[in-house]
């Protein structure tokens, strides 16, 4: 389809993170936008305040009248979140209007411009955010789609500013989306076993993954994990280097904390980058940031540049997110939702705050996922001193027999455990007195981040 034909763009669950980051494209590119959700969040509030119609009733009535009159000229985009028994979709599916996924759409925009597509089922929202970040600081026109709210720009959508801007893309997994993508370069952070909802076996995820990497065009480069390059990348003539903290191509060498921040040597074969201030802790962000260094080196950037844009980059909100930073209290929120992602977490935590007691507030997210990982959650959890557990968060999932967050609790190590309400967990956090205190979770536990905030300052 040619979007320079679309005069009208509406999105069936607009208020998602990728969702949003389309809509705010398209409103900058003089598409007029409209849209519905199912509830009123602060990402919904933000677009209605940048002129974005949306509302929050499935109802066939509302949909924006010029979309309506105007088929042919109106491109309809929506999340796989929706219901299927949705009316608005249904009836515009049934109405001769061009119905498309988000990451169809994605696929559709990019097929003209160079892109970066950053995949993994962790670290692909921060490893994205830096590219955009080091490539904007050193110059580059930019358009980043991201899945998270950039800390920078406080938005999850760069836009460009001219028809040959490079497009970084965080291309999801889920449901095999990052298949529609054709990207020049490319990044892959981690294949881990996760969304066996979707893909039945940990080995059948790592074939999309194989699939991904084979649309990266051939005169293209991948920059990925080094522990995966032979098992992902072999038998594909492609030119890809491994990036890892020890034993890879590119390296970094002289990890050390300075303040909460990692100083460190960025290598990449003789060349070196010295000193490199990292201020959003955590070695897994090291990492990504290798990826992100070597993307924009690859690209052009000039050292210098980036060295001072690592140094000025916020990280991306939700992804160890300080708080509060007090020297009796430290309050940290992230995202993490996988064993692989808390462990990682943890872990840096635990250096950075050598000899302080930890406490993890966790919600887990998806009863499939709690299910096939609990002794993994347990394990990784058990690196905290003190574990609370909230309900798990249903997401798009109905309530399995026998799944609950109670379930992780026997196999935690930790030295004080326990499951509670969300109602009820301010005053256990009073009582615990925690000295680094984590939040945790995917779901909806953000929304206790706040009144956690009130309670402890």
């Amino acid at each position: 389809m040619k979007l320079e034909k679309i005069h009208s763009v509406y999105f069936v669950g607009i208020g998602g993170i990728g969702m949003s980051a389309l809509a705010r494209w398209f409103k900058h590119n003089g598409k007029r936008v409209s849209g519905y959700d199912r509830t009123s969040t602060e990402l919904t509030t933000r677009l209605i305040q940048e002129g974005i119609e949306i509302h929050f009733d499935d109802n066939i009535d509302l949909i924006d009248a010029e979309v309506k009159a105007n088929p042919e000229g109106s491109l309809i985009i929506y999340t796989p979140a929706i219901p299927k028994d949705h009316s608005e979709l249904n009836w515009l599916k049934g109405n001769g209007f061009e119905v498309l996924k988000r990451s169809q759409v994605l696929g559709i925009i990019t097929q003209n411009m160079r892109s970066v597509a950053v995949a993994g089922t962790h670290g692909k929202t921060t490893t994205s955010s830096m590219v955009v970040h080091l490539l904007k600081e050193s110059g580059f026109d930019v358009a980043g789609f991201l899945g998270g709210i950039s800390a920078n720009y406080d938005t999850n959508m760069i836009l460009n500013e001219t028809s040959e801007a490079i497009a970084v893309i965080e291309a999801d997994e889920f449901d095999r989306s990052f298949l529609t993508l054709h990207p020049e370069w490319a990044v892959v952070t981690s294949a881990d076993a996760d969304h066996l909802d979707i893909y039945g076996h940990k080995d059948v995820l790592k074939d999309s993954f194989r699939d991904f990497i084979k649309r990266i065009k051939q005169e293209g480069k991948l920059f990925v994990k080094n522990e995966l390059a032979t098992e992902l990348v072999s038998g594909h003539e492609l030119n890809h280097e491994g990036y890892a903290l020890s034993e890879a191509s590119i390296t970094a060498e002289n990890i050390r904390f300075e303040e909460a921040s990692f100083i460190f040597d960025y290598k990449n074969g003789e060349k070196t980058i010295e000193g490199i201030r990292l201020n959003v802790p955590g070695y897994h962000n090291v990492e990504n940031m290798l990826a992100a260094i070597s993307v924009s080196r690859h690209l052009g950037a000039k050292d210098e540049s980036i060295k001072k844009a690592v140094e000025s980059y916020r990280g991306v909100k939700r992804r160890f997110e300080f708080i509060i930073k007090r020297d009796d209290l430290v309050f940290i929120d992230d995202y993490a939702h996988h064993p692989v992602e808390i462990a990682a977490l943890l872990k840096s935590v635990k250096d950075l705050f050598a000899g302080k007691k930890i406490t993890v507030v966790f919600q887990p997210h998806l009863f499939s996922r709690t299910r096939d990982f609990a002794q993994e959650f347990s394990e990784s959890l058990s690196l905290a001193d003190e574990v609370i557990l909230l309900d798990i968060y249903p997401a798009r999932e109905l309530p399995m027999e026998g799944v609950n967050s109670g379930m992780l609790i026997d196999g935690i190590s930790a030295e004080k455990k326990m499951v509670s309400s969300k109602e009820s967990l301010i005053d256990h956090i009073k009582a615990w007195q925690p000295q680094v205190l984590l939040t945790v979770g995917a779901g909806d536990i953000d929304k206790l981040v706040q009144p956690l905030k009130r309670a402890l300052s």
